[in-house]
């Protein structure tokens, strides 16, 4: 955990991956995140495979370094608590649909009354302001919904969805952006800010930067970057496995068609432009479907090496854990006390001239519960009462 954002207290009521992914980058960053979560707990401790101690992966690679408080938001000592908590809150952010935060009470307009400076940042499957909002989405929902999960059909082949969450994990990055963006005006004017991310929007801005294309400048031209969206842009099967290759420049292809032995190419009228280039991609990277079984993975790795040609093997999930440059910068290294834990999923970035302290573990439902409340002025038998009554976890 480093210390860049110390001092700034965020109030988390998300659940799943959108909104957690976030806040724990906000918590990694080094602010103080408070997760509310209702008193069985996010859904996510239960996803994925579950520790000695009982707690899913997803949930434990996605909450680190936070606080986990468990009140029963339907009742009004519960929302009470949650009010107090805002009160001395820099941030408050939540995944919820507009109708169900409405009727808890905790609104942007309602945060508002009870801390007039705070950023209020809303994580929202579709935007306020267009016919679609307020219905639910999940990442599989919105891959379809983007156009992400469609890309394969200008190919010939089936939409599928990418098998990872990947609409949660891009929106969550934008939620980050959007906070600290947030917060850093406040420095400067006092205010606080409301921040809307959608996740559709997000990921339809996240597929179109590319390929919007010819459509940018015409609205009869149609959408799609003909060089990604061609049946030989693929890893390419070698005599024993698979490889990425990407000759872009044109230096780098004429490195490499001397190597293939594919010198005529070099002759042709379009092939001296990047434009040429590009609209006869299916055609280079075909040159590449045919020549790569010829030779041993190793074998085009060095001879791609010695060209200066960017490439990779294919790895799989397991061959990450036992990537070399993974394990010499220490990427998997257990970061936390979390009973059973062997591997943690490390943030990427790395800062220098900063403090770095330890990492704490993803708490158990609630387990903050009564240190938060007692730093906020309740009493020990308030807070016995309050458990007593189901408004905390007992």
């Amino acid at each position: 955990m480093l210390t860049l954002l110390q001092g700034i207290r965020v109030v988390d009521l998300t659940t799943i991956v959108f909104g957690p992914m976030a806040t724990q980058i906000l918590a990694d960053l080094g602010a103080e995140v408070i997760k509310v979560e209702s008193l069985d707990g996010d859904l996510a401790r239960s996803s994925g495979a579950i520790s000695p101690a009982g707690m899913g992966a997803v949930y434990a690679n996605n909450n680190r370094n936070k606080k986990s408080v468990s009140v029963n938001l339907k009742t009004p000592q519960g929302k009470e608590v949650v009010a107090n908590l805002v009160k001395k809150a820099d941030v408050f952010i939540h995944n919820m649909r507009s109708d169900a935060v409405e009727r808890l009470g905790f609104d942007a307009a309602a945060v508002r009354q009870i801390k007039p400076d705070i950023v209020y940042c809303t994580a929202v499957g579709y935007g306020s302001a267009g016919p679609y909002a307020g219905r639910p989405a999940y990442d599989d929902v919105i891959q379809a919904a983007c156009g992400l999960a469609s890309l394969p059909m200008y190919t010939g082949n089936d939409p599928v969805y990418v098998p990872s969450v990947i609409a949660d994990k891009i929106a969550a990055l934008h939620v980050v952006y959007g906070v600290m963006a947030a917060l850093l005006n406040k420095t400067r004017t006092g205010k606080g800010s409301t921040v809307e991310v959608p996740m559709f929007e997000s990921l339809v801005a996240f597929v179109m930067n590319e390929h919007l294309d010819a459509a940018t400048y015409s609205a009869e031209d149609r959408p799609g970057y003909n060089r990604l969206l061609n049946p030989n842009r693929r890893p390419f099967k070698t005599r024993d496995g698979w490889l990425a290759v990407m000759p872009y420049s044109k230096d780098q292809w004429v490195r490499l068609l001397e190597k293939l032995n594919k010198m005529e190419v070099l002759q042709q009228h379009w092939f001296d432009s990047a434009a040429g280039r590009n609209s006869h991609s299916e055609f280079l990277y075909g040159l590449l479907v045919e020549s790569m079984p010829e030779s041993d993975t190793d074998e085009w790795v060095r001879i791609l090496s010695a060209i200066d040609i960017p490439h990779a093997k294919v790895n799989t999930l397991e061959d990450l854990l036992a990537d070399e440059h993974l394990r010499q910068t220490g990427f998997f290294h257990s970061t936390d006390t979390l009973t059973g834990r062997v591997h943690s999923v490390a943030q990427p970035l790395n800062f220098e001239g900063c403090d770095v302290i330890d990492d704490t573990a993803p708490e158990e439902v609630g387990q903050s519960t009564e240190q938060i409340l007692l730093s906020m002025g309740y009493s020990a038998e308030q807070i016995k009462q309050m458990r007593k009554a189901g408004v905390l976890r007992e």
